[in-house]
């Protein structure tokens, strides 16, 4: 069978155990971490769509994540509209804030830019803060809890939680595939090697950034809903959270920025291993998980500096040409 015959079969495997996981583990602290995969997977993959093909290093994606979160939350607790609606509606917003500050940000490039995308970022956190009246200022609100209740994305158990960011993974890796292979993906990778060589080609370089950074807003604006739905708790420092955009970033690295799975390895890795720290070590250790993660990412930097995929590329590249010459 060839290599690509191997792949199919793996990746059908592998789609079969993540759809009977919560059927056969019971233990609802692994399914808590097999969430925590699933949701910053899917963070990662929206965020590489920007950041990884197109080589545009936003460290702000949080912004959206936080205003996905208070927006269907919002239209949840005033008007009793369901956060399946709010999720969409929350992406909708997200997506057309990220035309003014991609406007603004799209302007600068390289550190200036990622110092720009950190900057709209904390505004949003700092006027949110102060709005107590319209949403709740710092002490945030919690989410009433209305038992089992699915039209309201609720659920007694967690295991309706895991397949939703299952299917919203899903939704993700299926619209960075189709992206892949269209003009839009070369165009990416185009300006991520050399913008202003794009540009002299023809390609509409801020029309292609505009359009790919409202698709990437979109999914994480659903990530803030469905977090918030999972924690039944919403507040700036949670919602606007610099962390978020940072873990997003992170995984995409570890695991090969610009590439499909990348993602999606990284986070395994990486939460995997803060799961089991914090499960074997908890707070008697302070500051253990982000030394791990600076050993972690310094280990890719310097010797595989294209991530984890970016090395599983070249090994299958060289098995191609062993293949060829024998």
């Amino acid at each position: 069978m060839r290599l690509r015959g191997w792949g199919g079969l793996v990746l059908v495997i592998a789609i079969v155990v993540m759809l009977l996981l919560p059927l056969m583990v019971k233990n609802s602290f692994a399914i808590d971490i097999f969430i925590r995969i699933l949701l910053f997977a899917f963070i990662g993959t929206a965020w590489n769509l920007l950041g990884g093909y197109a080589k545009q290093l936003s460290l702000g994606h949080v912004a959206f994540f936080g205003l996905g979160a208070y927006t269907s939350t919002l239209l949840q607790i005033d008007f009793g509209i369901s956060p399946w609606i709010g999720m969409v509606a929350g992406g909708v917003v997200g997506m057309f804030a990220s035309l003014p500050i991609g406007w603004l940000c799209f302007r600068l490039r390289g550190p200036y830019f990622t110092i720009a995308t950190i900057a709209t970022a904390q505004v949003l956190m700092l006027i949110f803060l102060k709005f107590r009246d319209f949403a709740w200022g710092a002490e945030g609100t919690t989410i009433p809890n209305l038992g089992n209740a699915p039209l309201m994305m609720q659920f007694d158990g967690k295991a309706p939680y895991y397949y939703v960011a299952l299917g919203l993974l899903a939704v993700a890796l299926g619209i960075t595939a189709w992206i892949e292979r269209s003009r839009i993906g070369y165009y990416l990778v185009a300006i991520g090697e050399d913008e202003d060589a794009a540009e002299a080609v023809g390609i509409n370089v801020p029309r292609v950034k505009r359009d790919i950074y409202m698709i990437s807003a979109f999914l994480t604006a659903l990530a803030g809903t469905f977090y918030t739905q999972y924690i039944y708790f919403i507040d700036p420092q949670t919602a606007f959270s610099f962390n978020i955009s940072i873990e997003a970033a992170l995984v995409s690295i570890v695991g090969g920025i610009g590439t499909l799975w990348g993602p999606v390895i990284g986070t395994v890795l990486l939460e995997t291993t803060s799961a089991l720290l914090q499960s074997w070590l908890g707070n008697s250790i302070s500051g253990v998980q982000l030394t791990v993660y600076s050993l972690i990412l310094m280990a890719v930097i310097l010797w595989r500096p294209t991530g984890i995929m970016g090395y599983l590329y070249e090994v299958y590249a060289r098995r191609r040409v062993r293949s060829a010459k024998g």
